[in-house]
C-alpha cells in the first residue's frame, strides 16, 4: 500500500484539504500519514490542531517552530527550525510521497526537507500568482522542487508548463475550495448565531484582512484605512477573522482588537472553522479584505467580495470581485457600489473560475493510480520563444 503523507500548517489551508483528507483516508490503496506544524500549533492562534482531531484524523506527526514573535528576523529563523523538524518527521515516517498545498513559509520548509530526503512531492494551486505578497515567489519554488502538480484552472497549468515542468505530471482538477462548498452541510441562521454568538442585522460585513509583505505602502496605513472605513457604518454588523501568522500580523491583530473595543456591531473571531466561515457567507452583504477566500470560495456563493489592495493581483477572479485600493474613499466606494441595483443584478450569473468541485477525488484517484517510483528524475521542459527585437 502506497503511504501518503500530506501537511498541514494553517486553518486556511486545512479547510481546503479536509475533504482530500477524508478522499484519502478512505481509500482502500493508499495509507494516509498527516503531519500538522505552524499556527495550527500556537495558543496564540487558536490551537487549530485541535480542529483537526475533532474531524477524527490522525496526526502523526507535530513540527513545531513558532516562538510567538511574527517579525522578519524571528520567522527567518523559525523556518530554520522548522525545517529540522521535518528533517526528523520523514526519517521516522518515511512516505512515499508528500503532499503539500499552496504559498506558505513553513510549507516551504516541508518542501526543501523532502526534496532533501529524495521524497517525492506533490503540489496543489501551483501556477497562481499572488503579486503583493512574498507568497508569489514560495509558490513558484515549491513547483520547482514538485514532481506532481495538480492545478486548479487551464491558465495555472500554463503557467507551470511556463516553469520548465512537464505537461505529462500536470492535472488539471480545479480547486480545493468548491470542494467544501459543494459537499458541505451549512449550519442554519438560527443555530449559527447561537454557535458564534453574533446576531445579523439589517446588513452585515465579513472582514479577513492579511499583510500585504511587498507592497510599497505600510501596513499600518492599509488597516488604518481599511477601519477607517468601516468605523463610518455604524449601522452594519462586521464580522472579522484574525489574519494568518505571518510577518506584521500582530499589528493588525492590535488595531482590531483595539477597533473592536468601542463598538458594540463589531465581533472577532480568532478561528471560526471551515463550517461556521463558509455558513456565515450566505448571511452577509459581501466579504471584505485581502484573503484568497474572496476569490476561490465565495464566488460559488453568488456574493461580492470586496478585494483590498494588491495580494491577491494576478490571481483569476469571478465578476462577483470588486477590486479597490487600500484607501477608505475606494473601499467605501466599493461598499456602496456592493448594494447598487446595478451590481446586484449582476451576481446570480456569477461563474467561479475555480471550477464545480470534485477536485479531492479526482487526486485521490490520480495517486491511487500512479507510480511514485519513477517520479523522482525530472525532465526540464523548454517550451519555444519567439524572440521579438533580439539582436
Amino acid at each position: 500500500m502506497k503511504t501518503v503523507c500530506v501537511v498541514t500548517g494553517a486553518r486556511s489551508e486545512y479547510g481546503l484539504i479536509r475533504l482530500l483528507l477524508k478522499e484519502i483516508s478512505s481509500s482502500k490503496k493508499i495509507n494516509l500519514q498527516l503531519i500538522v506544524t505552524g499556527s495550527h500549533l500556537s495558543q496564540k492562534y487558536g490551537f487549530t490542531y485541535k480542529e483537526i482531531e475533532a474531524d477524527s484524523f490522525q496526526i502523526d506527526w507535530k513540527v513545531h517552530f513558532l516562538d510567538g514573535e511574527n517579525d522578519p528576523i524571528s520567522l527567518t529563523k523559525a523556518m530554520g527550525k522548522a525545517l529540522a523538524g521535518f528533517a526528523d518527521a520523514y526519517a521516522a515516517l518515511k512516505p512515499d510521497i508528500v503532499i503539500l498545498v499552496g504559498d506558505r513559509y513553513e510549507i516551504l520548509m516541508a518542501a526543501i526537507a523532502a526534496m532533501m530526503a529524495s521524497i517525492p512531492i506533490a503540489h496543489i494551486h501551483g501556477g497562481e500568482t499572488t503579486e503583493g505578497a512574498i507568497d508569489e515567489a514560495i509558490r513558484h519554488f515549491i513547483t520547482k522542487m514538485a514532481h506532481l502538480h495538480f492545478v486548479a484552472t487551464e491558465e495555472y497549468k500554463k503557467r507551470v508548463v511556463q516553469l520548465g515542468e512537464d505537461i505529462g505530471r500536470i492535472y488539471l482538477v480545479g480547486g480545493l475550495g468548491v470542494d467544501s462548498i459543494k459537499k458541505i452541510k451549512l449550519i442554519a441562521k438560527d443555530e449559527l448565531e447561537k454557535k458564534i454568538d453574533f446576531k445579523f442585522g439589517w446588513r452585515n460585513l465579513l472582514v479577513t484582512f492579511h499583510p500585504v509583505t511587498l507592497q510599497s505602502e505600510s501596513i499600518e496605513y492599509q488597516i488604518d484605512e481599511l477601519l477607517g472605513a468601516l468605523a463610518t457604518l455604524n449601522e452594519t454588523r462586521i464580522i472579522f477573522t484574525m489574519p494568518n501568522a505571518d510577518s506584521q500580523s500582530d499589528f493588525i491583530r492590535n488595531r482590531l482588537d483595539e477597533f473592536a473595543s468601542t463598538r458594540a456591531n463589531v465581533k472577532i473571531y480568532e478561528s471560526l472553522g471551515q463550517l461556521k466561515y463558509l455558513s456565515i457567507i450566505p448571511f452577509v452583504d459581501a466579504v471584505i479584505g485581502n484573503s484568497s477566500s474572496g476569490l476561490l470560495e465565495v464566488p460559488s456563493f453568488k456574493k461580492p467580495t470586496i478585494n483590498i489592495g494588491s495580494r491577491q493581483n494576478g490571481r483569476l477572479k469571478a465578476s462577483s470581485v470588486i477590486d479597490c485600493s487600500a484607501e477608505r474613499r475606494s473601499i467605501l466606494k466599493a461598499i456602496q457600489f456592493v448594494y447598487s441595483s446595478q451590481f446586484q443584478d449582476t451576481l446570480k450569473s456569477t461563474i467561479n473560475p475555480y471550477g464545480n468541485g470534485g477536485a479531492s477525488k479526482l487526486i485521490k484517484e490520480i495517486l491511487e493510480n500512479i507510480n511514485f517510483d519513477s517520479l523522482l528524475i525530472k525532465r526540464f521542459n523548454d517550451i519555444s520563444f519567439e524572440y521579438i527585437g533580439a539582436n
